[in-house]
């Protein structure tokens, strides 16, 4: 990707505000995260279809490209972005796309076609594999078009369906499938996700987001400028990123280091072909506020998608409130929805060992063995690290004394995959009941915990009916470190971050320290912020000997 012309103006590697669907850039707002949750369940759900929907330039490819990232290596994929077909040239472009051999010439028929997409798929479920069918922009499909995917997806087993769709689209795809004459899809639809555009208070931060991506340490906009972007755009990314790019070229042609209010307006002026001022209309979003809806089965799954979603500098011993978020470059991710427990949820929790043919245990059993007061399971944590006893200790204060502070997040299933340590997590039930059980495992599927004398496997689906993202552990800081995030380490810290930069391969002692920190961040997957905050320094000490003896996550056996 080239840099523009004012990228050396204000230090940045990369554009940072291209309107092409990158995934690097993906600011993962509650809804485009609930999107992306979306899309990754449809991959194990079954068969049938997935609906994302969402306004123009709200990101729906940009989200959909990030979950072509994360897709599972069992999968195949076949992505289709122009609709406008006939039915004999859909099927050939979705066996073209899984590689299918089909007949040549004119003289294939429709049932040919379906004939060999049939055979690949039986002998891909014969061999442990899914298939995915993803089509972009599907608001202009024709109805026989759609009626044909219908049938596509009554290519079956006894046990299963061979092929799930995933329909991505703008609003009128919601109104299509909600005809009569389209009833039987409809009722096919086993998720849907209607993206909406960002908030007021998100549409700062998604600018700030992608200003670190793109390598930017500063902050190239004043705050009344970046408080205006909203009412511009309407919280709509694409026209986010077309008025902020122009406002950055307009900056560094006035020779400006910030972006100030008047650069802002006349950038809105020429961007968006306006005579006054910004206008709280939402430019044709109206309806944006119906994107917030909650969505059961999204919510489940957005505690396990592994997107990073904790920030150092938010969370030490005392937690940090997530309004501090809007101080830096990078942002907090916001923790998952949570749901009632289900029936399919009852059946995914069951005690470790249990003999064979036990029937699992219900979610409240679990809740039932659970300790009320989180101090509880804090000692049975801190029993896991060297030297500390399991009545050692009273809540995280108590911990000081054995040189340990508590670290808390609410990233979900995420942040908990990237710290890969064993902590607390805070569990309610329908009821409202609140519970805290020790995390000590986890694999793809499932999670290892311990409450109550006992040790229990927990599908994540049926986790996340009970666990909102709260997670707390423990770390060892380095010398000179205090309470307070932003208060900078002490000469003895600051050794200690140097050598293990140096451990890490970021050893160049030219280089400034916040520099080799942020290459480290980059390096490491971290939001990067060139500040040694609890993510990065837990990192560092994973990097060399500094974290001997300390407790990890137990990697889970696929049993």
């Amino acid at each position: 990707m080239l840099a523009p012309m004012y990228a050396q103006h204000f230090r940045l590697r990369k554009e940072p505000f291209s309107i092409a669907p990158d995934p690097r850039f993906l600011y993962m707002s509650e809804q485009h995260r609930e999107a992306l949750a979306h899309l990754l369940y449809g991959v194990g759900g079954g068969g049938g279809f997935v609906l994302l929907t969402g306004e123009i330039g709200a990101g729906k490819t940009t989200v959909c490209r990030c979950f072509l990232e994360q897709i599972p290596a069992h999968c195949d994929v076949a992505y289709i972005f122009n609709p406008k077909l006939t039915v004999p040239e859909l099927l050939a472009t979705v066996c073209q796309e899984f590689r299918v051999r089909v007949p040549q010439g004119p003289a294939a028929s429709v049932k040919d076609l379906v004939d060999a997409l049939n055979a690949f798929l039986l002998k891909q479920h014969a061999a442990g594999r899914s298939a995915v069918l993803i089509i972009d922009e599907a608001q202009s499909l024709a109805p026989e078009l759609l009626e044909q995917l219908r049938l596509l997806t009554n290519l079956e087993t006894h046990e299963r369906k061979l092929l799930q769709i995933v329909l991505i689209g703008q609003p009128e795809l919601r109104e299509m499938l909600a005809r009569p004459g389209l009833e039987q899809l409809a009722q096919r639809v086993i998720a849907r996700y209607h993206l909406g555009a960002l908030t007021e208070q998100e549409t700062p931060n998604y600018v700030r987001h992608r200003l670190a991506v793109a390598g930017g340490q500063k902050l190239p906009f004043e705050a009344e400028a970046l408080a205006r972007m909203h009412a511009y755009t309407g919280g709509v990314p694409r026209r986010i990123n077309l008025l902020a790019d122009r406002a950055l070229l307009g900056a560094y042609a006035q020779g400006q280091r910030k972006v100030d209010r008047r650069t802002l307006d006349q950038a809105a002026r020429e961007v968006f072909d306006l005579r006054g001022g910004p206008t709280r209309r939402a430019w044709g979003l109206g309806a944006a506020a119906a994107g917030l809806v909650g969505v059961l089965v999204a919510g489940l799954w957005a505690l396990w998608v592994g997107w990073p979603a904790a920030r150092d500098r938010d969370a030490s011993a005392a937690a940090a409130p997530a309004s501090a978020a809007a101080s830096g470059p990078a942002v907090v991710a916001q923790a998952a929805s949570a749901a009632a427990p289900s029936a399919a949820s009852a059946a995914a929790v069951a005690i470790v060992g249990a003999p064979a043919g036990t029937a699992p245990d219900d979610p409240a059993a679990l809740l039932a063995a659970l300790p009320r007061a989180e101090g509880d399971a804090l000692r049975e944590l801190a029993a896991l690290w060297p030297g500390n006893a399991p009545g050692a200790g009273e809540g995280c204060a108590a911990l000081r004394a054995a040189q340990l502070a508590c670290f808390r997040t609410r990233g979900g299933i995420a942040a908990v995959r990237q710290l890969a340590r064993p902590g607390v997590l805070a569990l309610r039930g329908a009821d409202g009941r609140v519970g805290h059980a020790l995390l000590l495992g986890l694999n793809e599927g499932q999670a290892l915990l311990q409450a109550g004398g006992r040790q229990w496997r927990v599908a994540l689906p049926a986790l996340a009916t009970l666990w909102r993202g709260e997670f707390v552990t423990l770390w060892k800081p380095p010398p000179g470190w205090g309470d307070d995030p932003e208060q900078p380490l002490g000469e003895a810290g600051r050794a200690w971050v140097a050598e293990r930069l140096a451990r890490a391969g970021q050893g160049d002692a030219q280089q400034p320290l916040r520099d080799r920190i942020w290459a480290f961040q980059v390096a490491s997957g971290l939001e990067p912020d060139g500040v040694a905050g609890p993510i990065t320094l837990m990192q560092l000490a994973r990097a060399g000997a500094g974290d001997a003896g300390e407790p990890r996550l137990k990697n889970l056996s696929a049993s």
